[in-house]
């Protein structure tokens, strides 16, 4: 929640800096100084603040009408208000400045009722004459009667780290609650205000999500299905209207909570979406389009996540991943590295015929993001922008198919150290791997892609043809051997790149799996029950590979046949010719098939 503009320098006020979420995706109150307001001195008069209170709390959104802080019925009012503020948002009714000023006063409540817990009581009465007055009803006590939809937080769930971390967050210092010789604040205490903050956090996510993008229930009903490896990127598509990648980005960044760690503006984040689509559509490439964008980046996501690889990383690592996936192919031009270079093109030019659409993707992608409109970046520090940049440039170079055959020699030289297996060499492969999935999904995605790459391939050619060049393998209408070629990329690319990978993350999470014991890093259910030493990796790509390729062969037969066929025909058609002269070279068996790597995912080099 950005603060208003006047009150961007004001020190008294909850400030985006002292307010906002905290990196680590929790609420951050913190306490201010420790004045307070006098009590009201009549029963009558306290009745009476609190039934106006309540009603106004209830009706209007501003907040000079509510008590005071510290007052005992601050957190009943404050906890009608929030409540109201919830329902509103829902109707899409609170404008920012009102969430900005009842957020503060929220806020300032927490922080009043934990230093009230967490203060020693003093003797005041010592050189007073008269009896001490009454003291109201405590902060405790008045939370406990308040009913919550969250349930009770157990003093065994929460470990000692996160109770050190409730002092840091709502104190400034450890030092101001633990000093010497003072009580340490007591658990149900510090269980409330994990549920008070908790609420304030509902509200700040729930008005993030309403406010940057409204999602079309059929939309939001497919995205549901963002976790299964066959994901119909396609259906998503045409539900979407033709904005799978912005549906996919933006649920993605929400789903790593990437928006709210690092204040990821949302008009921002709504216009670089958007430019990507323009970007993605700007050559109306039959293949390499905004789905395939979309596809990809959920591949990578379903790697991170069914895999548990997201714990190995960052929030800065699985942020520029979800990046380099969305951005990999931005502007392509729908035709490969070595067409440009045989071409002369600006791009080869520019780039010195090295990695040309690869240099092409990141830079064009980095001059938007460093735009002032569409800066998702802006509050990276200078270190992680750095940090940031270098990763998805180097997992973007490494989609460039002309690298393949090194990539894998590396990390299959890096297996035998997985201790020493770098994590941009780790992610290079996994959006490599997810740049040519594909022929590892469901047959009918894999069948669907196939064809608009195949109907891509042609259009080179036939560009290539008229400019008088050789026309490159795969991309002659009249010539390609569709299933062959299908078979050998399958043998050849994908199968054992998708091998090293799963070995890969298997050197990896294995490790993190002893720490799973007592850290809980990773999720128990990803290992072998019968032996708790064993990372077991789910691999639903090995399934769809065996199957497609089974599906290929099948069809490469049936080709053959008809191929017999038709030249028995023309044989027939022209009698007493030479046989000699009209010998057609025999298909290459299936089992055969000499993979074409640089049309097969159109990019590449030679």
């Amino acid at each position: 929640v950005a603060n208003p503009p006047d009150r961007a320098k004001d020190d008294s006020s909850v400030g985006a800096k002292n307010g906002q979420l905290s990196r680590a995706g929790s609420l951050t109150v913190l306490r201010r100084t420790n004045s307070k307001s006098k009590l009201a001195s009549s029963s009558s008069s306290r009745t009476s603040s609190i039934a106006e209170s309540d009603s106004y709390a209830s009706v209007d959104l501003g907040t000079d009408k509510l008590p005071p802080i510290d007052t005992p019925e601050a957190s009943h009012v404050c906890s009608i208000r929030l409540r109201n503020i919830l329902r509103r948002i829902q109707n899409g009714e609170v404008p920012k400045e009102d969430l900005y000023k009842n957020l503060e006063y929220a806020a300032s409540v927490l922080e009043s009722v934990y230093v009230d817990e967490t203060s020693t009581v003093k003797d005041t009465t010592k050189n007073s004459i008269e009896p001490p007055t009454p003291q109201p009803k405590s902060s405790k006590e008045r939370l406990t009667d308040e009913d919550d939809e969250l349930s009770e937080v157990e003093p065994d769930a929460v470990p000692t780290e996160v109770r050190d971390w409730l002092a840091l967050t709502f104190t400034r210092s450890m030092n101001n609650v633990r000093r010497r010789g003072q009580e340490k604040p007591k658990f149900r205490s510090v269980a409330h205000a994990i549920r008070a903050g908790i609420m304030v956090d509902r509200i700040y996510r729930r008005l993030s999500s309403s406010s940057t993008l409204h999602i079309p229930p059929a939309v939001l009903q497919l995205l549901k299905g963002m976790d299964d490896w066959s994901f119909d990127v396609f259906a998503l598509n045409s539900a979407a209207d033709g904005h799978s990648l912005k549906y996919v980005g933006y649920e993605l960044l929400q789903k790593y909570d990437l928006v709210t760690k690092y204040k990821i503006n949302s008009s921002m984040l709504d216009s670089f979406l958007l430019q990507l689509e323009a970007g993605y559509s700007k050559y109306k490439n039959p293949y390499h389009n905004l789905v395939h964008g979309a596809d990809v980046t959920q591949t990578v996501h379903n790697i991170l996540s069914q895999s548990k690889l997201a714990h190995w990383l960052t929030d800065l690592e699985v942020f520029a991943t979800i990046v380099a996936a969305l951005i990999h192919d931005f502007e392509h031009t729908g035709t490969t590295n070595n067409f440009h270079i045989q071409t002369g093109s600006e791009f080869a030019l520019l780039y010195n015929d090295k990695a040309v659409l690869e240099n092409h993707h990141i830079c064009a992608s980095f001059r938007i993001m460093r735009s002032e409109e569409s800066n998702i970046l802006n509050h990276l520090s200078r270190e992680e922008y750095r940090e940031f940049r270098a990763l998805v440039i180097e997992m973007v170079l490494a989609t460039d198919m002309s690298f393949h055959f090194q990539q894998l020699k590396n990390m299959k030289n890096l297996l035998g150290m997985p201790e020493n297996i770098d994590k941009q060499k780790a992610l290079s492969l996994v959006l490599h791997c997810a740049d040519i999935s594909h022929p590892a999904k469901d047959w009918s995605l894999h069948h669907r892609w196939t064809n608009q790459l195949l109907e891509e391939f042609f259009k080179q050619g036939d560009r290539e043809q008229e400019l008088g060049l050789p026309i490159s393998p795969l991309c002659d209408r009249e010539k390609t051997l569709v299933a062959e070629s299908q078979i050998g990329f399958i043998d050849f690319i994908v199968d054992p790149s998708f091998t090293v990978m799963t070995e890969m993350l298997e050197k990896i999470l294995t490790p993190l799996q002893k720490a799973a014991r007592s850290e809980e890093a990773i999720s128990e259910e990803v290992f072998d029950k019968s032996d708790k030493s064993k990372y077991v990796l789910s691999t639903p790509w090995a399934d769809c590979l065996a199957i497609n390729k089974n599906k290929w062969k099948e069809q490469a037969a049936k080709d053959a046949e008809e191929r017999k066929r038709k030249e028995a025909e023309e044989k027939s058609k022209v009698p007493n010719s030479n046989t000699n002269n009209n010998t057609t070279k025999a298909p290459v068996p299936a089992d055969k098939a000499t993979p074409v790597v640089n049309c097969s995912t159109g990019k590449g080099g030679n």
